[in-house]
C-alpha cells in the first residue's frame, strides 16, 4: 500500500508527458500591404513678421525636418501598395475612392520609374566639397516658466565631437514598422504620381467605401469611418508673453487626437548660433517625432513624458529661451491608426492564418505659429488666433513628395547626430 501511494505522489509532482502544449498559430505575411497617410496641415499665418532675421530664413526653415508641412496648408493624402506578387503585364493598380473625398473616382497607383542618375562628384574622381561650419546649437526641453537647471546643452559645430553630438542630441528609439517601397516589394505603385497629383480639397474626407485593385494584387475592400477620417485642424489660441517674460502658447483641443509634441527653433544671441527646445519634460531632441508614430508608441513617450497627453491644451516655453526674433513653435498632435487584415484571424489557433492583404491608415495634425513679438501689441505677445490657422488649412495643400518609410530605428551613433546637427545649421544659415 506504501508503495501504491508513493507512486501516486510521485505522478503528481512530475509534469505528465501528455500535457498539452500552447499551440503556436502560423502566419502567412500578407500578399499585398496598402498604407495611407493622412495629414491635416493648419499651415502658419505671420502677421507682422519682424524683418532683419540675420541668416535664420524662412527658406532655410522650410528645409528643416518637420518644417515643410507647417509652411503651408491643407490636407495631404500619400498612398503606397507593395505585392509580392508580379505584374501581369505594366503593373497597373487604383484606388476607387468614396464621393465625399471630391478627387473622382479613383487615384492611380504608377509604379515610379527608375532612371540613373548622373555620377556624383566622388565616382567621377573629384574631392567632395566641405566647409567645416561655424556655430554653436543650444538645446532647451520642458514647459515651463522658467529654464530648468543643466540647460542649455551646447554644442560647438566647428569642433565636430562625435561623442558631444550623441550627448546633446539624444533622442528616443522609435518602433516603427516599414511601409511598402520599391526596393521592399516585387512591385509596387504609389500615389500623388507624375499621372496624377491633384491637390486634396479643403473639404474633402475620406468616410466611406473602398477598393484598392490592380494586375499584380490582390482586391481590397474596406470602409473609413468617421473616427478615422481626415483630423481637426490645429488652431493655435492668442500666443501671449507672461509676467516672466516666458511665453505661453495654447491651442484648442483636437477630438481624435492620442497626444501632443511640439519644438521650436530660433536664432540665438549671435548670428551662427541657433536654439533648439521640445516640450518634452525629460532631454529629447525631437526632431525625429515631429512625424506619424504608431499609438504604442505615442504611448509610451506619454508614461516617460516625453509626449503630452491628449488633454493638454496649452505650454509655456520658458523665458529666456529664445532671445532672438522669429522662433517658431512647431507641432503635432498624433491620430490613432487604421489596421485591417482579410482574411480575420481564425479562432481555432491550429488554422493557419493566411493573410491574403493588409491595410494600415495613418493620421496627424500638424501647425507651427511664431513666437516673436509683433510691434502694436502692449503685452509684448504675438496676436494669432485659431481662425488663422483653420484659414490656412482651408487652402488646398500641394502634392506631397514621396517619403520613405524607415526600418525600426536604433539609437542614433555618434556620427550620425553630428550629421543631423550639421545640416540642420546649414539648412538654417544657409551654408
Amino acid at each position: 500500500m506504501k508503495v501504491v501511494l508513493s507512486l501516486a505522489a510521485a505522478a503528481l509532482t512530475v509534469p505528465p508527458v501528455l500535457a498539452q502544449q500552447p499551440i503556436q498559430q502560423k502566419i502567412r505575411p500578407p500578399i499585398a500591404v496598402y498604407w495611407m497617410s493622412a495629414e491635416t496641415a493648419a499651415g502658419m499665418s505671420m502677421p507682422g513678421m519682424p524683418q532683419g532675421m540675420g541668416g535664420f530664413g524662412m527658406a532655410g526653415m522650410a528645409g528643416m525636418p518637420g518644417m515643410g508641412s507647417s509652411m503651408s496648408g491643407g490636407k495631404r493624402l500619400r498612398l503606397e501598395l507593395g505585392s509580392s506578387q508580379a505584374a501581369s503585364g505594366e503593373p497597373r493598380a487604383a484606388h476607387a475612392i468614396p464621393p465625399g473625398l471630391a478627387m473622382g473616382p479613383s487615384l492611380p497607383l504608377v509604379a515610379p520609374r527608375t532612371e540613373r542618375s548622373a555620377p556624383s562628384r566622388t565616382e567621377r574622381g573629384d574631392e567632395p566639397e566641405f566647409e567645416r561650419p561655424k556655430g554653436r546649437m543650444l538645446l532647451y526641453w520642458g514647459c515651463g516658466e522658467a529654464v530648468r537647471a543643466g540647460q542649455p546643452l551646447v554644442f560647438d559645430f566647428s569642433r565636430m565631437d562625435p561623442q558631444e553630438a550623441a550627448r546633446v542630441f539624444r533622442t528616443r528609439a522609435i518602433s516603427r514598422p516599414s511601409g511598402p517601397g520599391p526596393g521592399r516589394n516585387r512591385t509596387y505603385g504609389d500615389w500623388p504620381n507624375a499621372e496624377n497629383n491633384q491637390a486634396v480639397p479643403a473639404q474633402g474626407s475620406l468616410r466611406g467605401d473602398q477598393m484598392v485593385s490592380g494586375n499584380y494584387s490582390p482586391e481590397m475592400r474596406f470602409a473609413i469611418g468617421e473616427v478615422h477620417d481626415f483630423m481637426a485642424p490645429v488652431a493655435f489660441e492668442a500666443v501671449r508673453r507672461t509676467a516672466a517674460g516666458a511665453t505661453q502658447v495654447g491651442w484648442r483641443r483636437i477630438p481624435t487626437a492620442i497626444g501632443h509634441f511640439a519644438t521650436a527653433m530660433g536664432q540665438g544671441s549671435g548670428e551662427n548660433e541657433v536654439v533648439m527646445w521640445s516640450s518634452s519634460e525629460v532631454q529629447e531632441f525631437g526632431q525625429a517625432l515631429m512625424d506619424y508614430l504608431p499609438p504604442g508608441e505615442v504611448q509610451r513617450l506619454i508614461k516617460e513624458k516625453v509626449v503630452m497627453p491628449p488633454q493638454t491644451t496649452e505650454c509655456t516655453v520658458p523665458s529666456g529661451v529664445f532671445r532672438g526674433e522669429g522662433a517658431i513653435f512647431n507641432f503635432i498632435a498624433y491620430g490613432n491608426e487604421l489596421n485591417l487584415v482579410h482574411p480575420p484571424r481564425p479562432s481555432d489557433l491550429r488554422q493557419t492564418w493566411e493573410q491574403v492583404w493588409a491595410v494600415k491608415l495613418r493620421l496627424k495634425s500638424t501647425g507651427a505659429t511664431m513666437l516673436a513679438e509683433m510691434e502694436g501689441d502692449p503685452r509684448g505677445g504675438a496676436r494669432q488666433r485659431g481662425r488663422a490657422q483653420e484659414g490656412a488649412a482651408d487652402q488646398p495643400a500641394q502634392a506631397p513628395q514621396r517619403e520613405e518609410q524607415a526600418a525600426p530605428p536604433a539609437q542614433p551613433s555618434p556620427g550620425d547626430a553630428v550629421r543631423d546637427g550639421f545640416n540642420i545649421l546649414r539648412g538654417i544659415f544657409g551654408r
